[in-house]
């Protein structure tokens, strides 16, 4: 299948639709390199190019067909963990060492309270994974050897807040930074920033300029650029285009965050292609920032989810039925 449709156009760049046979809501997205891209999402679906979108290789994970995996981390074309989000045992982590061809189910969930929503990893072996509160603090679990989970039993991470809890819409609201380094961001009636430097055994947490308040919310998606730079996007996906305290940043690691203002209205991804071009997505459109957030152009106003950057030739975005665009 070939990717030959254009989306957008402006003096910034442009996204061109794939085309992919599945009608599948994607949100997560994992980009490897120029040429290897997965993603996943509803109805237990993956796929997966190895040549830069040119064909695609749609996949239903075995047992997995009523599943909706929002979030997947790949590291080549063979090696890609997913999670699936839900109440009880619908919260899963599959693997996959052969690009696809089997799955094996290395983590289902036993909490009936918990609700899984995001996995990190920092190399293929050592790897995060967070529910919402449960008991009034985040359920963590870790993996060391690429193969076993297990909870981290600390209480050296800050309780929740009631009614405070992370959005699965991105599979950005938990993500792995540098060598050791782990933020969880969240919504709902607190919109923070947890933050460790031991991969996830202890943590702080900065409270952000974003919105909150209301159950829709908050922070949907973070990312770093290094140690020191990082930005939010969020808002209130229930009033998508409402651009209110809906983007912050960083200079210090995640200690503080600062208001900032420019995207189209509320976002659910965000990516950086270098150290001055960012680009953020959602559902009611997408913007793009090339002087490191302080001024954004909107690119167009389809349904986006999620956005990841590897470098300005591999820039991609996944949204609803089947949705997947390339910037060129």
């Amino acid at each position: 299948m070939f990717s030959i449709l254009l989306g957008c156009s402006s003096a910034y760049g442009q996204w061109a639709k794939q085309i992919v046979d599945t009608k599948a809501g994607f949100r997560g997205l994992s980009v490897v390199s120029e040429k290897v891209v997965w993603a996943s999402g509803t109805g237990g679906t993956v796929v997966r190019t190895v040549d830069g979108g040119a064909t695609w290789k749609v996949m239903t994970v075995p047992g997995g067909e009523k599943l909706d995996f929002r979030d997947i981390e790949a590291f080549d074309e063979k090696t890609a963990y997913i999670l699936s989000i839900g109440n009880g045992d619908s919260s899963r982590i599959y693997k996959t060492v052969d690009g696809g061809a089997t799955w094996k189910e290395q983590f289902i969930n036993e909490k009936k309270e918990a609700f899984f929503d995001a996995i990190a990893c920092w190399d293929a072996k050592n790897c995060l994974a967070m529910s919402d509160p449960v008991e009034g603090h985040y359920v963590l679990i870790e993996t060391k050897d690429g193969e076993t989970w297990k909870e981290i039993k600390s209480n050296k991470m800050p309780a929740a807040r009631d009614g405070e809890a992370a959005f699965a819409a991105s599979g950005t609201c938990l993500i792995a930074s540098g060598k050791s380094t782990a933020f969880l961001v969240s919504g709902g009636d607190a919109a923070r920033v947890f933050r460790s430097n031991d991969r996830g055994q202890t943590w702080d947490v900065a409270n952000t300029p974003m919105i909150s308040g209301t159950s829709g919310s908050g922070i949907f998606s973070i990312a770093m650029w290094d140690a020191k730079n990082g930005v939010l996007v969020g808002g209130n996906y229930e009033k998508p285009t409402e651009s209110r305290a809906n983007l912050a940043f960083t200079s210090d690691g995640g200690v503080t965050w600062a208001p900032g203002k420019g995207l189209g209205g509320y976002r659910s991804g965000v990516a950086y292609v270098d150290s001055k071009t960012i680009v953020a997505v959602g559902s009611s459109g997408s913007d793009i920032s090339s002087d490191g957030g302080k001024t954004w152009t909107n690119l167009d106003q389809i349904n986006y989810n999620a956005v990841q950057a590897k470098g300005k030739k591999a820039v991609w975005a996944v949204g609803a039925t089947g949705y997947i665009a390339r910037m060129q």
